[in-house]
């Protein structure tokens, strides 16, 4: 639950601010007609990315069990990696300029004369952060189907990601009355470095699923067993391993991925971050 609110919060946030800035500036050139294709571009947007989360979920349980759903489940793992770690730092470079460079694009959309220019501009943007949450999903979802999962489990997963999308609207409404004054980076530097811990824990999921596979014969020797203390499959295991990657029986190799990706990741991130609040406003 704890996994799905902050990443549906995040890309929520994210997307929804996008287009409360659209909003807010459409409004202010009381060009409030356009509001509707707005709301077009990111109805089609996230029915598309549902539709493909469907799809690629319904897929890959053909072939549960099997070697595939392991192919597949450890590429999704290294391009939620990948993913995560790149919005992140993205929005870390970019959240200064956002607004600005948002509105210049709304500016020539609307010059162009043509009905759909922002509905295009608001598709592009949900459809570019719902196809990021869909396949963070897939990942989390594919990493908790290796525990007991329960119906209440994926209940909580489902309410997780609900709430998540709630406050990020919440957080939306506020942007769109403040106009893009309001300043988040604090808040996307706090929930930035919390997705490096995700992410690692999504990058040891994969090493593991490799080392299973024969891939990575090296550093397969078992650090500890703590399953007589917290089982992965528990509740707080559960957490821990959503939260910090946590293991039960981890390998050399993924201890040593885990520290290398936590340490480099989040040393930059915040190296970044800092030195971006530092800068003078342009």
């Amino acid at each position: 639950m704890v996994v799905t609110f902050v990443i549906f919060l995040r890309e929520g946030i994210e997307a929804s601010m996008i287009v409360a800035i659209v909003l807010s500036y459409l409004a202010r050139l009381d060009q409030r007609r356009h509001f509707r294709d707005v709301y077009l571009g990111v109805a089609a947007a996230m029915l598309l990315v549902i539709a493909g989360g469907v799809a690629a979920y319904l897929l890959v349980h053909q072939y549960e069990g099997s070697s595939v759903q392991t192919y597949f489940e450890t590429a999704t793992y290294l391009l939620a990696t990948a993913a995560l770690t790149f919005m992140t730092f993205w929005m870390a470079r970019h959240a200064r300029t956002m607004s600005s460079e948002l509105q210049a694009r709304s500016a020539m959309a609307l010059s162009t004369g043509t009905r759909w220019g922002v509905g295009l501009l608001a598709f592009q943007a949900v459809g570019r952060e719902g196809l990021e949450t869909m396949v963070f999903t897939l990942a989390i979802v594919f990493a908790n189907s290796r525990q007991a999962a329960t119906p209440v489990h994926g209940n909580l997963l489902v309410l997780g990601a609900v709430l998540g999308l709630v406050v990020a609207l919440v957080i939306a409404g506020v942007i769109y009355r403040v106009g893009a004054a309001l300043n988040l980076r604090r808040f996307f530097r706090v929930l930035g470095v919390l997705l490096m811990f995700f992410a690692a824990g999504l990058l040891v999921d994969a090493v593991q699923n490799l080392q299973q596979l024969g891939w990575l014969p090296v550093g397969r020797a078992v650090l500890w067993n703590s399953s007589g203390t917290v089982l992965e499959s528990s509740n707080v295991g559960d957490v821990l391993h959503s939260l910090l990657g946590y293991a039960e029986r981890p390998t050399v190799l993924q201890a040593v991925v885990w520290l290398a990706y936590v340490g480099a990741s989040v040393v930059l991130f915040l190296r970044l971050s800092r030195g971006r609040s530092r800068a003078p406003v342009t």
